[in-house]
């Protein structure tokens, strides 16, 4: 079975761990069921670097649904290729849960019936420990997801103006989400919470179709400035296109910078030196077995 998925981007600026982007820069998996063993290859993004055994985290999340499905096969071969760059906050990880996720339901029968979507995002939110990459990996588009009380997940898709696109500045060192998380605070001002909260609900507003208020809405409160002593060069970008009055934000945990836009120019003379530029549309497809 082959399945691809696209890359994401978390927060959008206020959305703080419940917003998420589905962008068009996919990774493509191929799984198939063997006799005995386990083989993986992996081009592209991560080849060379990546573990190619049990600790993939691909061949984690098709153990996981495969656990959930019933059992384990005897043997299994895995080929990975990798656009979405490794921790840059783009979601690599969670494009690599879901696709083993869907893989495995693939590979079974009546998996897709057995493992409908819901239960596929809560085993998707356990092994990924928050929704707002693995939601909009999962359904593409733009979603607001989390996790109630019980425990359970949710994710909601809402309206996105087909004018949107995104740019998405990628710089060439990594950072990982676990440095980028243990820069925040364990609380923070009753006035920026509220704030931040106001944000993300213009944000919904602006990206169903008035993307007048982009920039507005994507004024962080709570996460960004926190994090700038990991990734100055990346909060430096996001005061500049500011400035200039372009809505930017820290990508996920960083340390890639995303611009929402619906028109004007191409924000392209405002990448550093190093650094990768990319135009992506919103992707609306979500992760799909081919």
């Amino acid at each position: 079975m082959k399945v691809s998925v696209p890359a994401t981007s978390a927060n959008l600026g206020p959305g703080f761990d419940s917003l998420g982007l589905a962008l068009d820069l996919r990774d493509r998996l191929e799984a198939g069921l063997a006799g005995s063993g386990l083989v993986v290859e992996v081009t592209g993004e991560g080849a060379g670097v990546l573990t190619l055994d049990e600790n993939h985290l691909v061949v984690r999340a098709m153990r996981a649904a495969f656990d959930a499905l019933g059992g384990q096969p005897k043997g299994l071969s895995l080929r990975c290729h990798n656009s979405i760059p490794h921790a840059r906050g783009l979601g690599s990880s969670s494009a690599a849960i879901v696709g083993g996720l869907l893989l495995a339901r693939a590979l079974v029968e009546g998996g897709p019936e057995r493992l409908d979507d819901a239960a596929a995002l809560d085993i998707a939110i356990e092994l990924e420990g928050h929704p707002d990459n693995v939601a909009p990996a999962l359904l593409g588009g733009f979603v607001i997801s989390g996790r109630d009380d019980s425990g359970s997940g949710y994710a909601v898709t809402a309206h996105i103006d087909a004018r949107i696109r995104a740019e998405v500045f990628v710089p060439p060192e990594p950072l990982s989400t676990e440095v980028a998380r243990g820069l925040l605070p364990s609380t923070v001002p009753h006035a920026d919470a509220a704030a931040d909260a106001g944000k993300a609900a213009l944000l919904v507003t602006a990206l169903a179709g008035r993307p007048d208020q982009l920039w507005r809405a994507t004024r962080d409160y709570l996460h960004q400035d926190y994090r700038r002593p990991a990734m100055p060069d990346s909060l430096g970008l996001v005061d500049r296109l500011r400035a200039d009055g372009h809505a930017a934000v820290v990508s996920g945990a960083g340390p890639s910078v995303l611009a929402l836009l619906a028109d004007g120019p191409d924000l392209a003379a405002y990448c550093p030196d190093g650094w990768t530029h990319r135009r992506l549309a919103v992707d609306t497809h979500g992760a799909v077995v081919e």
